[in-house]
């Protein structure tokens, strides 16, 4: 069980997870954002197999070059601060997914990173001939 991933966020991403084992894929918006708190990085997630404890979705580490991925949830809730010791990575609250993931990754192609910008998304979601807002 993770602490860092609200449990009714961690029941719609093993679902997320479950249709696209199950051949039933669809591009499912990332259903959680995870950032460091004293860096660049961010991980939009849509997706987490449960026994492992590994979600996937957009990984950006900062370095320009934003990718969808595997990352583990447990390795991100181990990361704390050298000196601090308090965790690196947390949840925001506020995040709310509003466009497919394909679109997310798109726009931070263009972008070289994660971004939020609803005009910047909706011009991804254009390229994509994708519709907008959820």
């Amino acid at each position: 069980m993770t602490k860092m991933i609200p449990q009714n966020l961690r029941e719609i991403m093993i679902h997320n997870a479950q249709e696209v084992q199950s051949d039933l894929a669809k591009d499912h918006p990332p259903v959680v954002k995870l950032h460091s708190k004293y860096g660049k990085a961010i991980w939009l997630l849509s997706e987490l197999d449960a026994t492992n404890n590994i979600a996937f979705g957009l990984c950006d580490l900062g370095q320009g070059k934003p990718e969808l991925s595997y990352v583990s949830i447990t390795d991100l809730e181990s990361i704390k601060h050298a000196r601090l010791k308090v965790p690196m990575v947390e949840i925001d609250p506020t995040f709310d997914g509003k466009f497919p993931m394909s679109v997310y990754l798109e726009a931070a192609k263009q972008n070289k990173r994660v971004t939020e910008d609803v005009a910047l998304l909706e011009e991804a979601a254009k390229r994509l001939n994708v519709s907008g807002l959820l």
